[in-house]
């Protein structure tokens, strides 16, 4: 089985089930509200982070691959 990181990284859904899993884990060991919210916004910055760098990527990609065309 292939996993497709690039898909996966770039999901919201991937995001919010890495969210919920972490914070249901926190719940179980006791972890403050306050403790709760600072890793939401630390998951959702990582993961808006990586959907961002993978989507420049892209956009590099597909203008370089444009430009090697219009040269030939």
């Amino acid at each position: 089985m292939n996993i497709n990181w690039k898909r996966k990284l770039s999901s919201r859904k991937f995001w919010a089930a890495v969210s919920g899993v972490v914070i249901s884990v926190m719940i179980a060991f006791g972890a403050n509200a306050d403790s709760q919210e600072k890793v939401v916004g630390v998951i959702t910055a990582t993961g808006t982070l990586a959907i961002y760098m993978l989507a420049e990527g892209s956009t590099d990609k597909a203008a370089i691959k444009q430009e090697q065309e219009t040269k030939e």
